[in-house]
């Protein structure tokens, strides 16, 4: 039996290690933490609960599949629903906007909140879904760094309609044209965030997103974000995938153009281990620059511009809001600002866009009788030695001043209880470099090609998954990562 090590239990290094043991290898997996998962954690404090990492979950069929390509069922390791409501959106001014899962209701409650024709809503809609199925077969499923990718049919079907996918113009510019209404463009403008780009530069291709929540849906896993991480892990261990939690891998081993095997540590002892295929679901340039020193860098690719990062407040609040839903967004009143902000000034705009995530909702027992656990997230910088501990500070006053307004309430006297999240921990908890929370920066036409390929063109069995590498960051792009370096083996 072949052998195969896995770098890092984030979601794509589970994934990856089920679709390793599905093709006879025998896998191991190692993670420096104590817990799997990576971003995708969860803990407890002062009786609440609360998803530490990503909270939407899109894309559930990718999740299904790795249950599938086991040969088990999925509902027996994992559920979900599909949730009613996509998100409640609030204005300083008052005006507030329930965007609904179904298209028809959500662009009828576009038009009568912010007067925007509803068929134009559904247009665009319909242009994402356009966008979607002209990438997913030709840049989603598939390596950008294999020559037969761009010789087959989806190829071709995606020449065909490379035009429809607006490459050139910015995500802005392409909302503008479509929209008069600036809260409208804003609404649909925030979209670049999920990869962590800059609407007013990356290309309107990222314009596909929308088509995940509404087209496709969103959804809630019953047991909370972290239940995708344990059950996927259950399922792993299942089919004898061993997980080496709280070793941290200090070298990758190579001989000439050939990875021999992994250095460990744990508990102060290194041991080496040697492995046929090693698999690298740490941030990419960590594993060239810490794990692979003495190898040849990728510069051009390690010196791209890092995406956002975030800072996150984790508030046990003692109150129930009827006006609030699982997932809430708190716009700023200038956008553009906000964002030069973030990607010029690398700091945080002192009226910033906050999202509220309160799983609570949905499944009560993550807080106390009467209370909530709130995920409270602004986008920040990604870590260049700013003072985050003032920045820290003034965001929080900002954000409480800001939800105490809209809700009419005064939020700081609500707050029993509080963790915080931010760039610097981000990074040295998931080795993200810079904290970034999606690899390299999605702020140019050509960063789906500045993307670190799947494997290696130095050492032949030496692959790579994750948010940093093709296809992108976010769960369901992680998950696909495996399958498109998995599919190399």
């Amino acid at each position: 039996m072949k052998t195969a090590a896995v770098i890092g239990a984030g979601i794509a290094g589970i994934a990856t290690s089920i679709r390793l043991a599905n093709k006879g290898y025998e896998v191991h997996v190692f993670e420096a933490n104590t817990y799997p998962g990576g971003k995708l954690s969860s803990f407890e404090l002062n009786g609440y609960r609360f998803d530490a990492g990503p909270s939407l979950f899109t894309m559930p069929q990718l999740v299904d599949e790795l249950f599938r390509l086991s040969g088990k069922d999925p509902k027996a390791y994992f559920d979900y629903i599909r949730l009613e409501e996509v998100c409640r959106y609030f204005w300083d001014d008052g005006v507030r906007l329930t965007a609904h899962a179904d298209q028809q209701k959500f662009a009828q409650a576009l038009e009568q909140t912010l007067g925007v024709p509803a068929q134009d809503v559904l247009e665009h809609l319909d242009d994402s879904a356009l966008k979607y199925d002209v990438t997913e077969k030709l840049f989603l499923h598939r390596s950008l760094h294999k020559l037969g990718t761009y010789f087959n049919r989806d190829a071709l079907k995606g020449y065909a309609n490379l035009h429809r996918l607006d490459a050139f113009t910015t995500m802005n510019r392409a909302n503008e044209r479509r929209f008069s209404n600036p809260r409208v463009v804003q609404l649909f403008n925030r979209y670049a965030t999920y990869n962590g780009s800059n609407p007013y530069e990356t290309p309107a291709t990222m314009n596909i997103i929308p088509h995940l929540e509404y087209n496709i849906g969103a959804f809630f896993p019953k047991k909370g974000m972290v239940d995708i991480t344990d059950s996927l892990v259950k399922l792993a261990q299942d089919l004898g995938v061993t997980f080496h939690f709280g070793t941290k891998v200090t070298n990758i081993l190579t001989e000439d153009n050939q990875v021999k095997g992994l250095q460990l540590t744990n508990n102060g002892k290194v041991e080496e281990r040697t492995f046929d295929v090693v698999v690298s679901n740490m941030d990419v340039v960590n594993t060239f620059r810490k794990l692979l020193p003495n190898a040849r860098q990728p510069e051009r690719i390690l010196r791209q511009p890092k995406s956002s990062s975030a800072l996150i407040f984790y508030w046990g609040v003692k109150k129930q809001f009827n006006e609030l839903e699982l997932h809430n967004i708190f716009f700023s009143n200038d956008y553009r600002t906000e964002f030069e902000h973030l990607f010029q000034k690398k700091t945080i705009y002192s009226d910033p866009t906050v999202y509220i995530n309160i799983t609570s909702k949905y499944k009560p027992d993550d807080a106390p009788a009467g209370g909530e656990n709130w995920f409270v997230m602004v986008n920040a910088p990604n870590n260049e030695g700013q003072d985050w501990d003032a920045l820290i500070a003034q965001t929080r006053e900002a954000i409480v001043q800001k939800l105490s307004h809209n809700l009419g309430v005064n939020l700081a006297e609500l707050i029993e209880c509080e963790a915080i999240l931010d760039p610097r921990t981000i990074e040295s908890k998931t080795s993200s470099s810079q904290g970034a929370l999606y690899g390299n920066s999605s702020n140019n036409r050509f960063a789906a090609f500045l993307r670190h390929a799947n494997f290696s063109r130095q050492f032949k069995n030496l692959y790579f998954v994750g948010g940093s590498v093709h296809p992108g960051g976010g769960i369901p792009l992680a998950i696909l990562s495996a399958k498109i370096a998995t599919a190399e083996l």
